[in-house]
């Protein structure tokens, strides 16, 4: 055949145009209606709105611009769902990340939480401690403004935070967590934001009855266990925040006199695991740090705090604020105090004798620690102190007198390795007392000094609470770290059960050997 005229070249080449263009065409077509079918498929899953709540999309273009349900418990403004279907595309990456960790919060009534925080003013009666200025800035309290505080503090993100408020913190923090959902059918957790301690709180002086001081308790797990959310595990997958220390719900009799509630004596409490400050020897009470003073909003300002203190100068060579217990039995306190003013130079010391105020100004209490190389942290009235998670922040190596101060209490936020981080001497009782503190601290090497302080100041995120607003991409903080920490308690849980195990056994168990000093060794 001859070639062909070049006019039908032309038209051959604009017909295979046409073709190539219907074909791209055709493609685009294909793949915008595979994301409409593919987002469809994933309508019933659970998406988390910018303020932390959650909504199922029912049907998520016919709803583009509807939006999320907001609780009760919220006035914060919800972000609508997305126009754009290739958005939700890209974003199912962040559903299939939540695969195991979305949590359904209850919606508990007025009573058990939200109630408490509107009558402020009658949780601390028979004290002259007012507590509803704390609750303010997500439970933060108010912010910390004194002339000078640049010389101790780094920025604005400091606050006058009240130790108690810790399931006011928590509860705001939960809601803002990135894998809410209220489809409790897909929850691998469940929390239930039962404000246990500022209920208790209100209780424990005066000769309350112990009828009352169980009422909140006893109505609480009743309303629990009626809900379907229950049945699943019997409780077993629920979870709530204290912010005082376990023992305080953990009252052995019905006599009067005796200390706290029952609460986690209940037969379907003993069910539910227990967040708080201090953990008691039972299985299903977990400790997680005290709130500090410090909320950051951005990771850069943790990681310039962190450099603060790794260079800080420190003048002092130990440190103690606190007050002696002298009516409480086999304390040390006393002896520590005489040894730290026995040292003359070495040792600063901030008297929390009852009266003082120096000990209520986080600006006094963190100057000094910044200016210590270490920390004494005796116990107190119980086991832990808030001190502990203040040193830390201040870069300041621990030094603990009891494994139930630390060792044996905050398994999900600090080492196992407890001498990579801190200093040990047991002392059982102050009439074991035979430590020379000052002595033994002099006697440590400028080398080990600065690989333990290197450690502390790593430890910093893992201690605080930082702004519920926050989105810290690399680091984790004390409440990423208990989320992940009583995840993996519930999945322990289930896994029991795929197993053919008994998932009641050993979980709500006393542990008497919690608090002994045998699995911790000498000094360190």
């Amino acid at each position: 055949m001859g070639k062909p005229k070049p006019k039908a070249m032309a038209g051959i080449n604009c017909w295979s145009q046409q073709l190539g263009f219907a074909i791209l065409i055709s493609f685009v077509l294909c793949f915008v209606l595979l994301c409409f079918d593919y987002s469809a498929l994933t309508s019933t899953t659970a998406t988390t709105s910018h303020s932390g709540h959650s909504t199922p999309l029912v049907n998520n273009f016919a709803n583009a611009n509807a939006h999320a349900i907001i609780t009760n418990s919220s006035d914060d403004s919800i972000s609508p769902l997305p126009h754009n279907p290739l958005v939700i595309v890209l974003n199912q990456t962040e559903i299939y990340s939540c695969l195991g960790r979305y949590i359904y919060i209850h919606q508990l009534p007025g009573r058990f939480n939200q109630d408490l925080l509107q009558n402020c003013h009658l949780l601390t009666p028979g004290t002259d401690k007012n507590m509803c200025p704390y609750l303010g800035n997500f439970g933060f309290g108010p912010g910390i403004n004194e002339e000078n505080q640049e010389i101790v503090l780094l920025n604005e993100s400091w606050f006058l935070t009240n130790q108690f408020l810790l399931e006011v913190i928590f509860h705001n923090k939960m809601k803002n967590y990135r894998c809410l959902t209220n489809d409790s059918s897909i929850a691998s957790a469940i929390y239930v934001p039962f404000y246990a301690g500022l209920d208790i709180g209100r209780y424990l002086f005066g000769g309350v009855s112990t009828l009352l001081r169980d009422s909140s308790g006893l109505d609480l797990v009743k309303w629990l266990a009626e809900k379907p959310e229950w049945k699943k595990l019997w409780g077993r997958d629920h979870f709530l925040v204290a912010g005082r220390i376990a023992w305080d719900f953990r009252r052995q009799t019905d006599n009067e006199s005796d200390w706290g509630s029952k609460f986690r004596f209940l037969p379907e409490s003993k069910n539910i695991s227990m967040l708080s400050i201090e953990s008691s020897s039972w299985n299903n009470d977990f400790a997680i740090p005290y709130p500090t003073c410090f909320h950051p909003s951005k990771e850069s300002e943790i990681i310039g705090w962190q450099d603060r203190m790794r260079k800080r100068k420190r003048q002092y060579l130990f440190s103690f604020a606190g007050a002696p217990r002298p009516d409480l039995k086999g304390s040390i306190r006393g002896k520590i105090i005489d040894q730290c003013l026995a040292s003359g130079s070495l040792c600063r010391l901030i008297d929390c004798n009852y009266g003082a105020t120096n000990c209520d100004n986080p600006v006094n209490v963190m100057k000094m620690f910044q200016n210590s190389v270490f920390c004494l942290q005796p116990p107190g009235d119980s086991y832990t102190r808030k001190s502990v998670f203040d040193t830390i922040l201040a870069g300041c190596i621990p030094v603990f007198f009891h494994p139930g101060t630390a060792y044996a209490q905050y398994l999900w936020h600090l080492p196992k390795n407890y001498s990579s981080y801190s200093l040990y001497i047991p002392v059982r009782d102050v009439k074991d007392w035979r430590v020379n503190v000052n002595e033994t601290l002099v006697g440590i090497s400028e080398d080990r000094i600065l690989a333990l302080r290197e450690q502390v100041v790593r430890l910093i995120p893992s201690v605080i609470y930082a702004d519920p607003r926050s989105k810290l991409e690399t680091l984790e903080d004390a409440f990423d770290l208990a989320v992940k920490g009583i995840l993996e308690r519930i999945e322990q849980v289930r896994s029991s059960i795929r197993q053919g195990r008994d998932p009641g056994v050993g979980f709500a168990d006393g542990d008497d050997y919690k608090y002994t000093f045998a699995p911790y060794g000498k000094e360190s």
